[in-house]
Order: C-alpha cells, then structure tokens, then sequence
C-alpha cells in the first residue's frame, strides 16, 4: 500500500521553490564572500616587513659564517692534500733513484762472474791484489746494503703519505659537501629576502627604504638604532652619509699603533660592497674586513666570527677602547670593528655597504681585544 502511495508535495513547489532556491545561493554565495573579505590576510606593516627582512639577513649571516669556516677547513685540507703529494712525488723520485743504483750493482756483479772469494784467493798470482779488491768488494757490499735500506724507507714512507693522503681527500670532500649545503643556505635565505621586498608597492618600498636609512618620512633623522635592530641601514643612503654617520665626531685615540692601523685601513673601506664569504679588496663580508683590517696592521686573525671572538681577552662594554672586535646577536653570527664614541665600522648585509654605525644597533654579544 506504502508503494502506491502519492508523493507529498513541497510547500515550495513550482516557482516559489525556485525564487527560495535561487535566494539561499545568493545568500550562501555573499555569506562566503563576505567570510573570505574577513579572514584575508592583511597586509604586514612596513614594521613587519622590515622585521621579516632582518630576521632572513640575520639567518643569512650566519650561515654565511658556517660556510666561511666550511671553506677555511677545505682550503686547509686543499693544502695539506697538495703538500702530501708534492712529498709523495719527491720520495717517489728519490726511491727511483735508489732503485736505479741496486741496478748497477746487480749488473756490476753478475759481470763479475760472482765466484767464491776461497777459489777467487786460490786462482790469484798476487795475494795483496787479490786483499785490496776483497776490502773494495765488501766497501761495495755496504753501499749496496745501504741502498737497499734507503730503498725499503722510501716504500714505507710513500705508503703511509698514501694513506695520509687518503684520509686528507676524504676531510676534503667532506668539507666541501659542507661548503654547498652552507652555499645553499645564504642563497635560500636572501632570495627569501628578496622576494618579502618584491611584494611591496613603491609607496611602501619608500617607507621601507626610510626605516632602513634611519630617517622618518620626512627625512629627519630618528635617532640611533636599538637593539633590536630596527634601525639598520641597507645602503640606500649614499655612501657620503655613511662616512659621516655619527663616527666623525672628533680624533679617535687609539690604545696603540696597530690598532690605529687596522682603523685607518678599515676607514678607507668605506662604501665598499657586502658581498657575503668576500675577504676583500673590493667588498667584504663582516668577518672578512675585520680580518683584512687586522691583517693590515700586521695580526693575523681566524676567519669566521666564531673563531676571531676567541682570538683575544675578552672585554666588557664598558672598557671597549678602538680597534677592539665588537660582536652581536647570540649566535655569534656578527661582527664590527670598534672606532671609539659608541661607533663601529662594519660590513652590514647584502645591499648594505661598508659604514660607521652605533654599536647599538644590534644586541651585543661581547667584545674581544687583539693585537
């Protein structure tokens, strides 16, 4: 009977129905319209991008630091490699040359006949002739047993350079695999940076551009960073201003004439170009002036930031005196050389060029003396 029954009808049939149908998808269509508007992601503010910015830079530079001392340890390796083949081919040389005096002997006797010195006595119609080529014959012998000696050193010393060699190749590839997974790091990192700056519009690129020089929208200075490093330069600013941002104030004294020297090599960098595992003479990573500029004043330091913190006492912030290696952040990851008056000279970031800038710019981490 249920089967037979008569379809009940929709109290929205026909074209009711329709209307209601047609008003509910406008409606669920503006409803998710309007839900889509609310929960689009704003726009980050100039502050955030900038703090984006940093941060990638930050990240950047310290993986350029770990490829610096990936690339110090293969060129250490390099060397040492290359120094163990040069030994490998000079003992090399020297065992051939060995080889090729047993050769002569072995020849000079078999012309000899080799006969038993009893038979050789016995034969002789003159004993003392006979005594002297006995006393040559076993000088000979000696010279042979010494060449066979030398002969058997060289083999073993060109196997262990072998072996030596082997071992230095392999820390060399192994630092070199090191040296492209750190390459690939920086270069992720700054094209993230790029592209974060990409997405803004002029208006807002300018507005950047001003944070990053430290100037507000009307150019007025704002003052020095903090140390959040919120007010650090980009280069945007000529070079002209870089030279003359707060560290001219006066005659810097330095404590002694090395440190006044790599001072005044590091001044003349000025305006120079970041270039990120760069060591001079036309641009620099942070690491890389610092070191070209003590290496001029006649000290050798490490490469990276992390070993040149270690290559000098350290020193508290109150007693820092010019000359004196200045770094930030809690990594380690940076570096400045410091010229007295709370300024530094530094290599800042990639599009940032050589400048003076206030050491509070960016969070402290200690302070090291050399020379």
């Amino acid at each position: 009977m249920a089967a037979h029954r008569k379809p009940k009808q929709s109290p929205l049939g026909g074209q009711a129905g329709r209307t209601a149908a047609t008003l509910a998808l406008a409606s669920a269509a503006t409803a998710t319209l309007f839900e889509g508007s609310g929960h689009a992601e704003p726009r980050p503010t100039t502050a955030q991008v900038k703090e984006k910015v940093d941060r990638l830079y930050e990240e950047a530079e310290v993986a350029t630091e770990r490829y610096n001392g990936a690339k110090e340890k293969a060129d250490e390796a390099r060397a040492a490699f290359e120094r163990l083949r040069d030994e490998a081919a000079r003992r090399t040389q020297r065992l051939n040359t060995a080889r090729d005096g047993l050769g002569a002997m072995a020849a000079a006797q078999y012309r000899a006949g080799g006969l038993d010195p009893a038979v050789r006595l016995a034969l002789t119609s003159n004993p003392d002739q006979y005594l002297e080529r006995s006393a040559l014959a076993a000088r000979a012998g000696d010279r042979q047993a010494a060449a066979v000696s030398a002969v058997r050193r060289e083999l073993a010393a060109i196997g262990q350079l072998r072996a030596e060699s082997t071992k230095r190749l392999d820390a060399l590839r192994a630092h070199e695999s090191e040296l492209r997974t750190q390459k690939t790091a920086v270069l992720g990192k700054l094209q993230a940076a790029r592209a974060v700056l990409a997405r803004l519009t002029a208006e807002e690129r300018a507005r950047y551009e001003a944070a990053e020089a430290g100037r507000d929208g009307s150019g007025r200075p704002t003052g020095h960073g903090t140390a959040t490093g919120t007010n650090a330069s980009d280069g945007s600013a000529p070079a002209r201003a870089d030279r003359s941002s707060g560290g001219e104030r006066g005659p810097v004294t330095a404590p002694n004439a090395r440190a006044a020297q790599a001072i005044s090599f590091a001044r003349a960098q000025l305006g120079k170009p970041y270039v990120w595992g760069a060591t001079g003479p036309s641009a620099y990573d942070c690491s890389g002036l610092t070191q070209a500029a003590w290496r001029a004043a006649g000290v050798s330091l490490p490469r990276t930031t992390y070993t040149q913190i270690n290559a000098g006492p350290r020193v508290s912030r109150s007693q820092l005196a010019p000359g004196d290696l200045i770094f930030f952040y809690s990594g380690i990851s940076h570096v400045g050389l410091y010229i007295g008056g709370g300024q530094m000279i530094h290599a800042p970031r990639p599009g940032a060029p050589v400048r003076i800038a206030p050491i509070d710019e960016m969070p402290f981490a200690g302070a090291t003396r050399v020379g």
